[in-house]
C-alpha cells in the first residue's frame, strides 16, 4: 500500500515535534517515534481502528495525547490529520473532501 502525509498532516507533524523538543531535549524524537511507530502499524493493518466515518479512521499514539487520522483509498493510505486529542474535534474533517473533490 501507498502511504503518504497531506501537507497540512506534515505540518501538525513536524510543530508536535518542535513543541515537544521545545519542552524537554529528546522528547521530541520521541514523539516522531511513537508516530512513526502508529504509522507502521497503520500500514500493516489499515482497517483495525475506530472508524470516525465510513472513510476515516483513527490510530491513537500511546504515551501522547495525539491521533494519526487516515483513510483508505484503494491502495492508498491518506494521513488527513496527526491531530491533538484534547482541541479542536473535527477540525480535519473538510481536509478529505476536499481532496476527493481535486482528484
Amino acid at each position: 500500500m501507498n502511504f503518504s502525509l497531506l501537507l497540512q498532516a506534515q505540518s501538525e507533524l513536524d510543530d508536535a515535534y518542535d513543541w515537544y523538543e521545545s519542552q524537554a531535549s529528546g522528547l521530541g524524537q520521541r514523539f516522531l517515534i511513537e508516530a512513526a511507530h502508529a504509522f507502521g502499524l497503520i500500514q500493516r493493518f489499515p482497517e483495525a481502528w475506530h472508524p470516525l466515518s465510513a472513510n476515516t479512521r483513527r490510530c491513537r499514539l500511546k504515551r501522547f495525547p495525539y491521533g494519526v487520522i487516515y483513510a483508505v483509498e484503494g491502495q492508498d493510505i491518506i494521513v488527513i490529520a496527526v491531530a491533538h486529542l484534547h482541541r479542536k474535534p473535527g477540525y480535519w474533517t473538510t481536509r478529505f473532501s476536499s481532496e476527493q473533490d481535486q482528484n
